[in-house]
């Protein structure tokens, strides 16, 4: 019994002698112009996107197609990162961070200054004896009451 193989290449031998016909005169075509590949025909413009588009390349192929699964897990972590974020944003707030409740706010803020002064109302202040003295610094000799000799 012949194997799948056998069939395939049995089919596709008639084809054998055109792929050798093609093959020679490529390499017989390679071989007659040898400069052809140092230097591409046309304007320099076209030189140089060749060769930029050769120089972006080499980084696109080593870079990123290299490692497609460690950027499809960067993708998908910044995504969730995202949609958290956006999950957790108050409806209330605004991009420069007002909020719709300020007037709430602003009563509450009334409320607490009310308590600390009732809280602080009853501190004495301290006499003017108590207080220190603010004074110019005087050289070390004048501060101890040493003479100078």
């Amino acid at each position: 019994m012949k194997t799948p193989r056998e069939i395939f290449l049995a089919r596709h031998r008639a084809a054998e002698p055109k792929l050798n016909q093609i093959r020679e005169a490529a390499l017989s075509a390679m071989q007659e112009r040898p400069a052809a590949n140092s230097a591409a025909p046309g304007p320099a413009w076209r030189r140089v996107v060749s060769s930029l588009g050769d120089w972006l390349a080499v980084p696109w192929r080593e870079l990123i197609l290299s490692s497609r699964r460690v950027w499809t897990g960067l993708v998908v972590v910044w995504a969730v990162i995202i949609v958290v974020n956006v999950a957790q944003r108050d409806p209330g707030t605004h991009i420069h961070g007002s909020t719709a409740n300020a007037p709430v706010m602003m009563a509450s803020w009334r409320e607490e200054q009310r308590l600390m002064n009732e809280l602080l109302a009853d501190r004495v202040t301290p006499p003017a004896a108590d207080r220190p003295a603010n004074s110019a610094p005087r050289p070390r000799t004048q501060r101890f009451g040493m003479a100078a000799a």
